[in-house]
């Protein structure tokens, strides 16, 4: 994914930082012999509950685009022909999702016969799921054609006035369609569980260039006519538009940069290790199946850090800082190539098959090519950052999966399945070495390739071609206390970097005034490990040591986005003032997720603070993208909430 709160790392570490050792067992202990074993959830793990589609009837095995681009509207407006696998012969109705889609015309035909209409109704809609579109099918009808328009406020699409743009000329638009937000923009089953290929023809004003997800044309003829082609089957959240005004860039023989003129060059600097990070994927995981890998950078309103549509990554502008220090965003999105493209969690309930493997891969990915030290305080990073956010995760959300949950899957997305997972993966690794584990993970691929999986087909599988081999390395009841239990096994083995202590020696230096900032080895120092000096601040730190800290490394004046997630919450819970100015620009310039939330969380956490978050969101709202105003709407209602109840205990006698 996304990753929403994406652990999208800083790539190039300082020589400097040289130690680095990881402390490991090489067997983690397995449970006491009298543990219970929890369990899988009884339940059916195939259903998905964010989709109405009837997939035991109907299967999409074929999507066919023909859409016009309406800029003055804010409407994709056309057809969407959908070819279906019957499963069930006698099946008399086709529901699929949407999300406030105005359909013109519905009509249906048996094979490669005529077109007939046919009748169709649009349930009433539910504010997060849309509404179901309930097609009678004629005898045998296999295929199906939808004309419709989209609304101006489909969460799938952002549309950006040419002032929101890196040039400043043209209009822009942009597509997110995971989890459920394809459906606001294409009528479908908007389900993981179901793949299909798809044909697209996108017209477009003459001035601007189409891209998709899919077969790309860089040297396209700019006539506001393009056709695209997906040869192989994905899932829906994986459908991905942009048009604009886009340049392309070579950095390799199968990979490229698209991105407005003005940064173009930039970001092919940026990326120029892409083929690189390709050809190791390769070594490690088997081949890359979807032909060219490509990224399209966005403007800076793109929610997240990145996003894998498969043959394009759409990727954030806020990478792009000059000395590639944060391009493992490549290193994540290359890894969903094959874990969550490849092999694709069947529903949101098992969104750790996608993401957990995802940032392990990406480790992995990110050692190989920049050195052990670095792979080691990667994982640590990630490590940390579960063990501070795992409290805070409601109990029922802090296993990899259980029974499937009701409600938008874009809340359950959270850093759980990202770092738990890739933490399960690296206890695995440890238990059975890697050699042996990275076999496993390339015939997992390899024989899923194309699929849709369950977390209860992984453990099938990890019982099958690892774990019944040799059960003392890693007992199957300890995989499963990894997969449903809310707490992590007391066996778990986490990883260490002597770089990191290194730098929390001087953390404590500094704070008990054995040294001062200037003393702190700046130079040395990257944004690894600035961030991880400063989460590891206590609350005792005052504004004053803040200043000094300010003075010493110029973090307010830093145009680093993943340093200022960490220093301008700090400095906004330690009243340093002179932050002020830097937070409200921050806000206002940034619409990724993993940047703005924790600003506005530190924010919302005070009265004066409320007041200064609603005032900037109401200057910032309109620039952010639907699924980030969603985002931060719920934050700022939930700190009202919370102070109005506040205010309501404290005036009872």
């Amino acid at each position: 994914m996304p990753r929403a709160a994406a652990l999208l790392l800083p790539l190039l570490l300082l020589t400097a930082m040289t130690s680095t050792a990881c402390r490991r067992s090489e067997t983690p202990a397995s449970p006491a012999a009298d543990t219970q074993a929890p369990a899988a959830p009884k339940v059916d793990p195939r259903r998905d509950l964010a989709s109405y589609a009837n997939v035991e009837a109907l299967r999409l095995s074929a999507l066919k685009l023909d859409l016009t681009v309406d800029f003055e509207q804010r409407r994709l407006i056309g057809s969407a022909e959908l070819k279906l696998q019957r499963l069930d012969a006698a099946a008399k109705e086709l529901v699929l999702d949407t999300r406030a889609l105005e359909i013109a015309e519905v009509q249906a035909a048996v094979g490669e016969g005529a077109w007939q209409a046919t009748s169709y109704k649009l349930d009433a809609a539910d504010p997060v799921l849309g509404s179901a579109l309930r097609i009678a099918l004629p005898a045998g009808a296999d295929r199906v054609r939808i004309a419709y328009r989209t609304s101006p406020e489909a969460s799938g699409l952002q549309w950006l006035a040419p002032v929101q743009t890196a040039g400043k000329k043209q209009p822009f638009l942009f597509s997110q369609s995971q989890t459920i937000h394809a459906r606001s923009w294409v009528p479908l089953q908007d389900t993981p569980g179901v793949r299909f290929t798809y044909e697209a023809r996108i017209r477009t004003p003459k001035n601007l260039l189409a891209v998709m997800g899919a077969e790309n044309e860089a040297k396209a003829l700019l006539d506001g006519d393009y056709s695209f082609r997906m040869p192989q089957p994905i899932p829906s959240y994986l459908l991905a538009l942009a048009v604009g005004e886009l340049g392309f860039a070579s950095t390799g023989p199968r990979s490229g940069i698209y991105a407005e003129p003005a940064m173009l060059e930039r970001a092919a600097r940026e990326f120029s290790d892409t083929e690189k990070m390709i050809e190791v994927a390769e070594k490690l995981y088997g081949p890359y199946r979807w032909g060219r890998y490509d990224l399209l950078i966005l403007p800076p309103s793109f929610p997240f850090g990145g996003m894998e549509n498969p043959r394009l990554t759409f990727a954030s502008p806020t990478v792009i800082v000059g000395d590639k220090s944060l391009v493992s965003l490549v290193a994540h999105e290359l890894a969903h190539s094959w874990s969550g493209n490849l092999v694709t969690n069947a529903s949101w309930r098992d969104f750790w098959l996608n993401e957990g493997f995802t940032s392990y891969v990406t480790n992995r990915l990110m050692e190989a090519v920049y050195g052990r030290e670095r792979g080691d305080i990667e994982r640590v990073l990630e490590a940390e950052e579960l063990k501070r956010d795992l409290p805070e995760v409601p109990e029922a959300q802090r296993a990899l999966a259980g029974p499937p949950q009701e409600g938008d899957p874009d809340n359950f997305a959270g850093a759980v399945a990202y770092n738990r997972g890739s933490l399960f993966l690296y206890n695995l690794e440890l238990a059975f070495g890697r050699e042996r584990f990275d076999a496993f993970l390339r015939e997992w691929f390899d024989r899923n390739a194309f699929t849709s999986r369950t977390t209860e087909d992984f453990l099938a599988f990890l019982d099958e071609h690892l774990l019944k081999a040799q059960p003392e390395r890693f007992a199957p009841e300890l995989a499963r206390d990894w997969i449903y239990q809310p707490a992590l096994p007391a066996s778990t083995q986490f990883p260490a970097s002597d770089a990191f202590e290194k730098v929390a020696q001087a953390r404590n230096d500094w704070l008990d005034g054995r040294i001062s900032a200037s003393q702190l080895p700046l130079s040395a120092w990257s944004v690894l490990h600035w961030t991880y000096f400063l989460d590891g601040l206590p609350e005792r730190v005052s504004a004053s040591q803040l200043a000094e800290l300010d003075a010493a490394a110029r973090l307010t004046s830093s145009q680093n986005r993943f340093l200022l997630r960490s220093w301008l919450p700090l400095a906004i819970r330690h009243g340093y003032g002179a932050a002020d100015e830097a937070v409200r620009q921050h806000l206002l310039t940034v619409g990724r997720m993993y940047y703005i939330r924790p600003v506005y969380q530190a924010l919302l956490a005070t009265e004066a603070g409320r007041a200064r978050a609603k005032a900037i969101y109401a200057e910032a709202r309109p620039g952010y993208h639907p699924i980030a105003q969603a985002s931060i709407d719920k934050l700022i209602a939930e700190a009202e909430a919370e102070a109005q109840a506040r205010a309501q205990a404290a005036t009872k006698p």
